[in-house]
């Protein structure tokens, strides 16, 4: 944003299969400059920890990437608005089952 276009970024974690984008299109960007949606960082423990809380409390299976988004309430690393109402949506669908619950390093590696 800071650039004032888009430009090429490097990309790593748990997530990077999922919201890794070296590059974002120019529609996109255009949408992010006039709307200025909040960013924020969440550690790859975190992505793992909000992994495996939404198998083992829930049965939701949830790939990284969808699970960036409640790791990043369950963290801290956002802390929403007295008024603000929040809504997570999560997707399983590039989720390997034989790891639902077991946050590891090779967790990382996926």
């Amino acid at each position: 944003m800071d650039a004032g276009e888009p430009v090429e970024i490097s990309v790593s974690g748990v997530a990077a299969d999922s919201l890794g984008a070296r590059r974002v299109g120019d529609e996109a960007f255009a949408v992010a400059e006039a709307t200025r949606p909040t960013s924020v960082l969440v550690e790859d423990d975190a992505i793992l920890a909000a992994r495996d809380a939404l198998w083992n409390e829930y049965r939701i299976p949830a790939e990284h990437g969808a699970a960036a988004a409640y790791a990043a309430l369950t963290s801290g690393a956002y802390r929403p608005a007295v008024d603000e109402r929040i809504a997570v949506i999560l997707c399983g669908a590039n989720t390997d089952p034989a790891t639902l619950g077991t946050a590891s390093a090779d967790d990382r590696r996926q």
